[in-house]
């Protein structure tokens, strides 16, 4: 369902100079041309919520608990990290908390900055200040996924793809995570389906596959690689079958401890 071929876009959309200036509102145009690096374009947090949202009710206040991005010197936490935040940016935004959507997207520049890529969304950060103050939830999740774009594309051009890897993977393991949990709770067999993407976790692994041996032998790679092994056993499976609630489960308990590592590890030197 969520499986789409990348497009590949010249452009970026304008942004601020370093500052305080605020970027440029994105224009529709301009969000579809915001680049894709990935070979194979994964959804966005706020795609997967919205797909959730059309077969359920979830109550997004009480799922939105944002984790703590703490205090790491290691690049490839914070860039686990960094995805998981942008994840809990759209968790916010459908909480429709405009206070909560602010200290994140300060998280996540702060993070930007340790990543060397505040230039790049120094100016995002300001608007979504903006719009959370005007309660612009439209706006402010393309404003997220320029972000994110934007951030990939950043790191990209320093030579670290690598990170750009791990932003990624810390983006879908936060939005299965949430979406798991919502769904282990109110379980159908519609919404459970939407758990069901060994494609998208195939490619992940294939993608940590190719990271060089020095970030492979990180402990935290190596959960994710186990993990999402473990993952990927449990949704691909008979897809004329239901997927059913003990394997709903077992995936968010993953997704969960998987989390909750990426926090405890991003907060430790």
């Amino acid at each position: 369902m969520f499986t789409r071929c990348a497009i590949l876009a010249a452009g970026l959309a304008s942004v601020a100079p370093l500052g305080f200036g605020a970027a440029e509102p994105l224009s529709k145009a301009q969000i579809q041309s915001v680049v894709r690096i990935e070979a194979l374009t994964i959804p966005t947090p706020g795609e997967f919520f919205a797909a959730i949202d059309k077969q359920g009710q979830p109550n997004w206040t009480q799922l939105f608990q944002p984790k703590s991005a703490g205090v790491t010197s290691s690049r490839a936490q914070m860039a686990l990290m960094l995805g998981v935040l942008v994840a809990d940016g759209y968790i916010a935004v459908e909480a429709q908390d405009g206070q909560g959507v602010k200290n994140t997207g300060k998280d996540i520049i702060n993070l930007g900055t340790k990543l060397n890529v505040s230039k790049t969304i120094l100016g995002r950060g300001n608007s979504i200040n903006d719009f959370a103050e005007n309660n612009d939830w439209s706006a402010l999740r393309e404003e997220l996924e320029a972000t994110q774009n934007e951030v990939k594309l950043a790191m990209a051009e320093q030579k670290d793809q690598n990170l750009v890897i791990l932003v990624t993977v810390g983006a879908w393991v936060r939005g299965t995570d949430v979406a798991a949990l919502y769904i282990s709770k109110n379980y159908t067999p519609g919404l459970a389906s939407l758990l069901r993407q060994p494609a998208i976790i195939e490619y992940l692994l294939s993608q940590l596959g190719l990271l060089p041996g020095s970030l492979r032998l990180d402990p935290l790679v190596q959960k994710l690689e186990q993990d999402l092994a473990s993952a990927l056993k449990l949704v691909d499976t008979d897809p004329d079958k239901p997927f059913p609630a003990e394997s709903v489960k077992a995936l968010s308990e993953t997704m969960s401890g998987l989390v909750n590592a990426i926090a405890e590890g991003a907060k430790n030197p």
